[in-house]
């Protein structure tokens, strides 16, 4: 199924990250409020915004930004312009 974001949105697959303390406890994501980091699938039709966000990019984003779906097995969000924080390189 492929699934195009309209207006200001982005469809982000999220990257898991794990924490480990120094005694080797890990720290689950759902436990850790900070903003997380995902790789673009697909922009929306905002011209502006397919001019700084393209597919492949890196982003960070809001911790409760957006709408989790789920796609052919797969977790995805939908993320609003003002959810991205910043473009990883």
């Amino acid at each position: 199924m492929k699934v195009k974001p309209l207006d200001d949105r982005v469809l982000v697959e999220p990257m898991e990250e794990e924490e480990k303390t120094a005694s080797g406890i890990i720290i689950p994501d759902t436990a850790k409020e900070k903003p997380r980091m995902g790789t673009v699938v697909e922009v929306g039709t905002d011209e502006d915004l397919q001019e700084h966000v393209k597919v492949g990019n890196k982003v960070l984003f809001a911790k409760y930004g957006g709408e989790d779906i789920e796609i052919d097995g797969k977790e995805y969000k939908i993320i609003q312009r003002s959810d991205i924080l910043a473009i990883v390189e």
